[in-house]
């Protein structure tokens, strides 16, 4: 097999991205890193280019690289930051695949690796019947032991890249972050949340409690930094969705239903998401019927919930695993007619559609054969798993899955 030439750009805090370009070394294959912040430098401490420029020079830098590297592929983590932008951009122009890793796209246990785009920018298609179709040629899902979470490794390794970035910030004086809270405001977030964590834990189990057997929907929160919030969905940031939600919940659920707010386990701590809800309660005069958690087994709340009310979370596909209704208000490659609930709001909480198994069946099979791998980012046992799938699928070795159908753009 030819040997390839990647070019590393952003990946998730943590070492993947360094391991995942040895493996690649150890197939013959070249890889080069371009460091944007001091976290990029921390993760992948080995050799490797720092760019210290305007973001409009950018480009141009990037080509020079490309050229002088001889770039055949570029890696990278989520297709919509600033820098990524640019680089699928000038990937297209000069004929370079772009491979796309992200969270999996059904939960658990999966990780996202597409070509050119992820989410809202997935050449997946979007005609259900199509996936039916296509999934007859495929085996069933297959079925894996469970990767287990880490929060606290998870934790450990996004505070030491957010403050090798405070520390390095003079070495790359014009970076700009996709995400909207200052790096010093994030690496404080972070330390506070796991100093809090005991308490957050101890709250939770209370709200559980007191929910009992009662019937309840679930909102499980994203991540206001998230591009699925900030580009693939209506809303200007969580907070919006919530008071949107809270605000069809109020005037259509029946009365004896409660409704079940989740915070995501990777939340920075810089909103008081509990004390939000709360005012938002009572704004809408469910205060009795509103409960919030910060901690929490999601497989079990999940599959006990009537439903589960998204903006594009993946928490959405493992209610669907379950055949728990789902209703998504953004855009979701799993958003179909017979797999979500496709009339409104408002009527989901007195009569919601409950999924195809044969159709989101056929959906899953797709997915997996041609864009996701097994393991996760989260801690060492996780990667351990998603490593060689990565490698190999990278390398070329499994070149096959990539080609299941020619797809339909979905419109970004």
């Amino acid at each position: 097999m030819m040997p390839r030439s990647f070019l590393f750009l952003q990946g998730p805090p943590g070492p993947f991205f360094k391991q995942l370009a040895t493996g690649l070394r150890a197939r013959g294959h070249r890889c080069h890193r371009i460091n944007l912040n001091g976290g990029d430098w921390y993760d992948w401490r080995g050799s490797s280019d720092n760019f210290s420029g305007t973001l409009d020079s950018w480009p141009g830098y990037l080509h020079e690289v490309i050229a002088h590297h001889e770039v055949t592929d570029i890696v990278l983590f989520g297709d919509c930051r600033h820098y990524h932008l640019s680089a699928r951009v000038c990937a297209i122009r000069r004929g370079i695949l772009v491979h796309v890793f992200e969270e999996g796209y059904i939960r658990p246990d999966w990780v996202t690796l597409e070509r050119d785009g992820v989410n809202g920018n997935s050449n997946l298609p979007r005609d259900p019947e199509a996936y039916v179709g296509l999934a007859k040629q495929l085996p069933p899902v297959p079925s894996h032991k469970p990767v287990p979470p880490n929060f606290r490794q998870r934790a450990t390794e996004a505070v030491a890249y957010f403050l090798a970035s405070l520390l390095l910030a003079p070495r790359y004086p014009n970076y700009r972050s996709h995400r909207p809270y200052p790096v010093l405001s994030e690496l404080r977030g972070w330390i506070a949340r796991m100093m809090a964590r005991p308490v957050a834990c101890w709250r939770s189990r209370k709200a559980l409690a007191n929910l009992g057997s009662r019937p309840y929907f679930l909102v499980p929160l994203q991540l206001d930094s998230d591009h699925q919030i900030r580009i693939h969905s209506p809303f200007s940031g969580m907070k919006a969705a919530l008071g949107s939600i809270l605000q069809s919940f109020a005037a259509h659920a029946p009365g004896d239903v409660i409704l079940l707010v989740k915070e995501h386990p990777l939340d920075n701590g810089l909103q008081a998401w509990r004390r939000i809800v709360a005012d938002l309660a009572r704004e809408h005069g469910v205060a009795d019927r509103i409960l919030f958690i910060a901690e929490g087994d999601l497989y079990t709340i999940v599959d006990q919930a009537a439903g589960v009310v998204t903006v594009n979370s993946t928490t959405g596909t493992l209610a669907l695993s379950s055949g728990i209704p789902v209703i998504v208000l953004g855009k979701a490659i799993y958003d179909l007619p017979g797999v979500t609930h496709q009339q409104s709001l408002d009527d989901f909480w007195t009569g919601p559609t409950a999924p195809s198994r044969n159709v989101y069946d056929a959906f899953c099979r797709v997915i997996v054969a041609r864009c996701l791998l097994h393991g996760g980012f989260s801690n060492a046992k996780a990667r351990s798993l998603l490593l060689p799938e990565a490698i190999a699928r990278l390398g070329g070795e499994h070149e096959a899955h990539l080609a299941v159908t020619p797809c339909k753009k979905v419109a970004a």
